[in-house]
This record gives structure tokens, sequence and C-alpha cells, in this order.
């Protein structure tokens, strides 16, 4: 039997790791896109510098006499390796929609690029006309980059597996049958191996306590903002943290069957089922594209069928269109207003990681809120201190308190220290392994403890403050002197200050507030109630709150989800929107379309905010630069020639670049709203 379990353990193990090169691989390639994108951009810019200088037209607007013996034959070989080198990545792309019979974006570049190359290469070489090598190499360098911030957006969108898988500590100590323990790697544990953890230390392996008692922080992994006492028979998982105590656990899970693990394969299939955006700009590059061409060849053949004009006039009318239909405001048009929207975001707090789920948050219909570390700072604080007599004041309680868990590095005992406004020296300090803590101050023996020791030592309290405090759910503890009660401290996960507001604001912008959290349903109603929240949902295991995101999705509603632990990856992921608080796990991160780097439930208003000013201009700078060659394509063709307008190419390539010009301006002017 344990040769079979290890057996299927290193099958899974293997299973795990081919499938971590393969994700390894993807991101390889993605990298090596941005790489490559990056590369071709920086050395076309390099070389368009020159071009610029030796370009006629440019020399002539600016009045500059340079040239010499040669100069244009220079000028066509590095506009050469310019459409070559830095152009081949839409040249190819051209080749694979047309074989997919899908022209867009890639057709209209390449099409446009060649025109321009192919015209230009054969005034060179004796045809009459104008040069237009600079409005090659300049549309190329424009969509070279913002093809390499597109490609950069992509990366790091299938990380969040590979930052699980590390959360999983790689060695444990296995008790062997003389009692001794051996340090061994994860892959190598049967299920019924008994195993060692020491106080501080990861839990290695989903199991069962049979010897030992300790605290065990699991809120990167259930949400349960409080360190869970766990003692013989009671169930640990994996990668959770174990406190001051040291235990020893009957191993029960591993490989696939572990928590980890279902959480991975959680994450993965919500990432897979997760629908794409389709970019505006390519449905706006397909109209164009079909426009341009058409437009471009019944230009060619109905001013060489039907008018007395010559080849020359004819291609230059062609050549005039496909300049004037150049996609540099329409590449131009998302790209520049995604680079300003994501350096407004971070400089308000706020990271953008996938751009289409960004541009989603404009239509969300519901918010759902993890409440650990996102509405509240995932943090004890004091808020009740109750004394027993009077003659021991409230701040003497609790700087008794404070003065004995000042000691030690628990979490309620931290909160408990840093809320108090003096303390006292102590000695004989002793730890009471999930129950609390011990010492001398100022000669007496104080002690500071859970309600669990209370019932050992058979001491009862009745105090109608302290049960009304119970009724709130926060967490109690009693300080005693010489065995004897003298007060209670009662501390609760902290609001934080932004979250009410943030609430508010998102319901006058029509947008619904819930709250999913494993922490109990007297803790959830609290919260809930304090800062105005729709709907709340308490005690949710990870794999729930990934079906209540389904739900939700189900009525019809466009959801993001927050939060920033392990058990809300798949809850991200499976969101129309992820968005993880900065101040968690990477794995959240990972997983989140956008993170919130100062943790502030404000910053969820300002990326909706946002998205819709982003929206806004996306659709104006849009409108403008496919309205504009609707308009002006038409003009270029020669339609008003019989009332003596006629644009030339130079001043079509003029006309467009001013509506280049427009859109970036359109674009700075984008704004985050007033918070």
């Amino acid at each position: 039997m344990d040769h079979k379990q290890h057996q299927h353990n290193n099958h899974s193990v293997h299973e795990q790791k081919q499938k971590s090169e393969s994700r390894g691989g993807h991101n390889n390639h993605h990298a090596h896109m941005v790489s490559d994108f990056k590369k071709r951009f920086f050395i076309s810019v390099i070389l368009t510098l020159p071009i610029l200088a030796l370009s006629p037209m440019i020399k002539n607007f600016l009045d500059l006499e340079f040239s010499f013996k040669g100069d244009l034959y220079v000028l066509f070989i590095l506009s050469s390796i310019i459409y070559f080198y830095g152009g081949w990545p839409f040249l190819k792309g051209f080749f694979e929609e047309i074989k997919k019979k899908s022209p867009g974006m890639m057709t209209l570049i390449a099409v446009a690029i060649t025109t321009a190359y192919v015209y230009s290469s054969a005034v060179i070489f004796g045809l009459t006309g104008k040069l237009f090598f600079w409005e090659l190499v300049t549309l190329i360098d424009i969509m070279l980059l913002g093809h390499w911030i597109e490609m950069r957006s992509i990366m790091g969108a299938s990380r969040a597996l590979e930052e699980l898988a590390k959360l999983m500590p790689s060695i444990a100590h296995k008790i062997k049958e003389d009692g001794n323990f051996k340090d061994v790697a994860i892959e190598e544990l049967n299920v019924g191996d008994k195993v060692l953890v020491k106080s501080g230390e990861k839990i290695p392996v989903d199991g069962e306590v049979i010897k030992g008692e300790t605290l065990v922080n699991e809120a990167m992994l259930t949400g349960e903002s409080k360190p869970v006492f766990k003692e013989i028979n009671d169930k640990v998982i994996g990668a959770s943290v174990n406190g001051e105590g040291s235990i020893i656990i009957r191993v029960e899970k591993i490989g696939k069957d572990s928590y980890l693990s279902q959480v991975i394969d959680l994450v993965r299939q919500a990432q897979e089922s997760k629908s794409k955006t389709q970019d505006l700009a390519n449905k706006a590059a397909l109209w164009l594209t079909i426009i341009a061409l058409s437009v471009g060849v019944l230009t060619l053949f109905l001013w060489l069928l039907f008018t007395e004009k010559d080849l020359f006039f004819a291609i230059e009318r062609t050549v005039t269109v496909m300049v004037i239909a150049c996609p540099h405001a329409l590449g131009l048009a998302v790209p520049l207003v995604v680079a300003v929207s994501t350096s407004l975001a971070a400089s308000n707090g706020f990271l953008i990681r996938n751009r289409s789920a960004f541009e989603s948050m404009r239509k969300v219909d519901a918010i759902i809120f993890d409440k650990t570390g996102t509405l509240t700072k995932g943090e004890f604080g004091v808020t009740d201190v109750i004394s027993f007599s009077g003659d021991i004041t409230k701040d003497e309680v609790l700087s008794l308190a404070a003065s004995v868990d000042s000691h030690s590095s628990h979490p309620i005992s931290q909160g408990i220290a840093t809320s108090a406004k003096n303390t006292y020296d102590i000695s004989d300090f002793k730890s009471i392994p999930g129950k609390g803590a011990k010492g001398i101050v100022k000669g007496k023996e104080i002690t500071v403890s859970s309600p669990r020791y209370l019932r050992e030592k058979n001491i009862t309290i009745e105090n109608k403050e302290v049960e009304e405090i119970k009724k709130q759910s926060k967490t109690i503890i009693y300080v005693l002197e010489n065995n004897k009660p003298i007060g209670v401290v009662a501390l609760a996960d902290i609001v934080r200050p932004e979250s009410k507001k943030a609430i508010t604001m998102l319901k006058e912008m029509n947008i619904k507030s819930i709250m999913l959290t494993g922490d109990n349903q007297q803790v959830a109603e609290q919260v809930a109630k304090e800062i105005g929240i729709d709907e709340f949902v308490a005690e949710v295991l990870p794999q729930d709150k990934s079906t209540k995101i389904k739900e939700i999705q189900s009525r019809n509603l466009i959801v993001a989800m927050t939060g920033d632990g392990v058990n809300d990856a798949p809850a991200l992921a499976q969101a129309d929107i992820g968005i993880a608080i900065g101040a968690g796990t990477d794995v959240a991160i990972e997983t989140a379309d956008v993170i919130l780097v100062k943790s502030n439930p404000l910053d969820i208003v300002g990326v909706v905010s946002l998205s819709r000013a982003t929206y806004s201009k996306m659709i104006q700078n849009l409108i403008w630069a496919t309205g504009y060659n609707v308009i002006a394509i038409p003009i270029a063709a020669g339609v008003l020639y019989s009332w003596g307008i006629l644009l030339s190419p130079a001043l079509g390539a003029l006309f467009m670049s001013l509506s280049t010009v427009v859109v970036a301006i359109n674009a700075k002017f984008l704004k985050v709203g007033k918070l």
C-alpha cells in the first residue's frame, strides 16, 4: 500500500512539474515576444533619426540644406532595413490574418507600410513622385511601441500557479521508527507518515495532530483572521504557519488530494474559462482596412478607366489614399490612452496588469470584497477594556496585560502590547501555548489568558459588559492577578477607516457591494453593518468563494472581486475582474488584474472611475481616428477634384500627422476622478 501511494505521489509530483514546465515555456514565449518588440523598436528609432534628416520633405519643411552624393540611396537602404526588420512582425501578422481570412490591424499596417515603401522605392529608382520613407519608418516605430506596451501587459498572466506552489515548504521533519526525525523532501512523504512541525515553521502537508497543541495561522489559506487553536485529532492544512507550540502530525493528504493542490486546480479552471475582451482597435482596424483597400483599388482603376489622367496621377491618388489611411492615429488611439491611464493609476496607488479586464471595470455591477485585510486591516486592535475592581483603572488593566504580552510574538498579544500607553518591567515570563502567557509584574503574577484557561482552572465570571462583548464576537482576553480575574481586554479585526466611504461612493455609482469571508456570521454581520455592505456571506470556504462568484455572475452581473489571500485566488481568477490588495500574498497579486498597492478600498472606486474615463478617451480617439479617415480618404481619392480640391500625398501625410497630434493631446487630458 505504501509503495503504491509513493508511486502515486511521485506521479503527481511529476505531473505538476510537467505542467509547471509547460507554463514556464509559455511565459518564456511571451517574454521573448516582449524582448523582440523592444529590441526592434529601439533599433528602428535609432535608424529613423538619419532617415528624417535625409528626407527631402522634412528638409524642405525645416528649410535645411543638408545633402551629399548618394544621400537618397543611403535613405533607401536605411528605410529598407526598418521596413524588413522593424516591419517584420506586421508583415508576418498580415500573412497570418490573410491565412485565417480575418484581416485586421496587421493587414492595414502591412498594406500601409508596403505601399509607402514600394512607391518611395520606385521614386528612388526613376518614378516621378514624392518620397515617403519618413512616413514608413515613423509608422513602424509607433506600431512597434504600441505592440511592445500591449505585450508587456500580457506578461505575468499565468504566473499565479507557480506562486501558489511556492507557498508549500520543500522539506519536512519525518519521524523515523526509532523516534528520531530525518529531513526529507515533501515528495518522499506518504500517507500515514508522522511529521514534526516546529514552532514558527510552515506545516508541510495536510494532516491530523497526534501530539502537542499550538495556534496555527491559516489567514492566507482560509481567510480566518484569528489564529486557530489546534490539539490532538484536529486537522491542519499544508502551507499554514505554526505558532509557538511544537506538534506532531500524521500525513493524510498528498499530491493532488492536498488542499493547496485543489486551490491550484480551482485557479487553473477559472483562468482557462475566463473570456477575452476583443480589442476595440481591432474592430476599427477591420473596417478601416476594408475602406482603405477598397477605395485604394477603386481610385487607381477609376482614374485610369474613366479619365484622361496618366498612370502617375492614378498612382499618386492611390498612394495618397493609402498614406492618409496610415493608422498612426488609430495605432495610438488605444495604446497611448493605456499608457497614460497606467501612469495615472500608478501615481494614485494601483497597478494595471490586465488591460482588457481593467477596461471592463467601467461596466462592473457588483464588487465582492474579502473582509480580512481588505475591508479590515487584518490585524487585532483593542476595542474594549473592562475592570472588575474600582481599585484598578481600565488603563492599568491594559498596561498590566501589555507588559506580559510585549514578550510574545502572537498577533493577539501584539495587538494588546501596541495599544497600551505604558508598560512595566516583567520577569519570569512564560508562554502558555494555546491559552496565553504569564509573568511577574510589579511583584505580582499577572496572567493574560483565553477563556479556555479559565475553564481549565474552573474560574467563572459573571459580568454584563463581558456578555455584551461576547455577542459582538470579539476576541476576549482575561487579565488575572495571582490567578484572580481583574479585568478583560476585548479585541477585533480593525475596520479600515476608508472602507465605509468606499462603499458609500460605490452605491452612488450604482455598484452593489458584497462581502465574502471565512470569518463567522456574527463578525461578518458586525462589519457589514458598520460599513454599509449590501450583502454578505460568512464562513465561506475557498471553493465556495469561487462557486459564489459564479452564482452572482449567473444573475447577469459583471463581477469584480477584491482580496489578499490564497483563499481568494480562485475567486480572483473566476471573477470578471480580480483586484488584489498589494500587501497580500504574491499568489493573490499574480492572479489579479489590478493591484491596490496602498491596500486602500477607496482605490477600488478610483479604478472604476479611471476605467470609465479611460474607455471614454478610447472611444473619442477611435471615433476621431476612424472618422477622420472616412472623411479624408474620399477627398484623397479625388472626389472633389472637379471643384479644384486635390490633396497631394504630402498634404495627405500632413493631415494624417495632425490627426495623430489630436489623438495624443486628447489622451493627455485623461484624469482620475476625485475620491
